[in-house]
């Protein structure tokens, strides 16, 4: 049974595996966001490939790759449960201007986000807080699942924003933050999996609380109630 969820985090077990067409149990959609050249397409490229294409032109309106992995929760004697087969689609998205209302346009349908700016350019940073408001107006929820990126970590010399300005916003927001670099692959597997392993739990929180009596108070009106909230505030 093939499963699309919208999503609504221990340490979990993922690595890359081979599956065939339609072997999988979920299918988990993430969208790159930031400003055009903050090396999203190379990102995308470098953590399904592992491999780093300096030549990539700008992105026109949306395109995406993909890639198979197995997920199993982490939990404190090692990994628990059963190792799920999920189906990644990494959504890369035009930064300019022109094709924002493309870009706004798939908001709902991603379970989660990797929110990035260039560390070498101020400017993409500044315009994290605007990318974060049009998140929290079009997305499926208020409070979606973000990643706060930092990317271009490999050229220290050009560096405009510091680690300590980034991590300051990533706390406003309460997300987490890596730098990362698509040249090296520093921190590009992580973050990737740390924004699955919110996904993930947060989907299993979902499930978690559509599981109440189908009665309450010799009502049966409290089982659909109790959905109805899941779904609202977890988008499943």
């Amino acid at each position: 049974m093939h499963v699309v969820i919208g999503s609504c985090i221990s340490r979990p077990t993922i690595t890359t595996i081979t599956m065939t067409d339609g072997d999988y149990d979920y299918l988990i959609k993430l969208l790159a966001l930031g400003d055009s050249g903050v090396g999203k397409t190379t990102f995308l490229y470098r953590y399904t490939d592992n491999k780093f294409n300096p030549k990539f032109i700008t992105t026109v309106g949306i395109d995406f790759r993909e890639k198979r992995v197995a997920y199993n929760t982490q939990g404190p004697n090692g990994p628990t449960g059963k190792a799920f087969k999920v189906h990644l689609q990494l959504w890369d998205t035009a930064g300019q201007e022109r094709f924002r209302s493309l870009t706004t346009a798939f908001f709902r349908d991603a379970m989660g986000f990797l929110l990035m700016f260039d560390l070498t350019s101020q400017q993409s940073f500044l315009n994290v807080r605007n990318w974060m408001s049009q998140l929290q107006a079009n997305a499926y929820c208020e409070n979606p699942d973000i990643v706060l990126i930092g990317n271009k970590a490999d050229l220290p010399d050009q560096r405009e924003v510091n680690e300590r300005q980034a991590r300051d916003l990533a706390e406003k927001y309460s997300i987490p933050y890596f730098e990362t670099s698509a040249a090296t692959g520093q921190n590009v597997e992580k973050a990737v999996e740390t924004l699955l392993d919110l996904i993930m739990k947060r989907m299993e929180q979902c499930v978690e609380k559509t599981h109440i009596p189908d009665t309450v108070n010799g009502s049966s009106s409290g089982k659909l109630d109790g959905e109805k909230s899941a779904e609202k505030k977890c988008a499943c």
